[in-house]
């Protein structure tokens, strides 16, 4: 199965080599048919600590780092 990529906003990056990510995505209602957004936080793997709040960056599925992470940074 491949792994997915999500593309999102960094909103925090607080914590040791974890920032969390918060990922929108648009879907048309399927019987109201008006565009609905509905938001998600990840927290992915940031080894250097390179990225601050509000940079957009792509993460992609990882085994599992923590209790938490099981998302790591592909790019910004």
């Amino acid at each position: 199965m491949p792994k997915r990529i999500l593309q999102g906003t960094v909103t925090s990056n607080a914590n040791e080599q974890t920032i969390t990510v918060l990922v929108e995505r648009r879907f048309k209602h399927p019987v109201l048919q008006k565009t609905i957004r509905k938001s998600k936080k990840y927290r992915a793997h940031d080894e250097k600590n390179e990225f601050k709040v509000g940079d957009q960056v792509r993460i992609i599925e990882c085994a599992p780092r923590s209790k938490t992470k099981r998302w790591e940074v592909l790019e910004a």
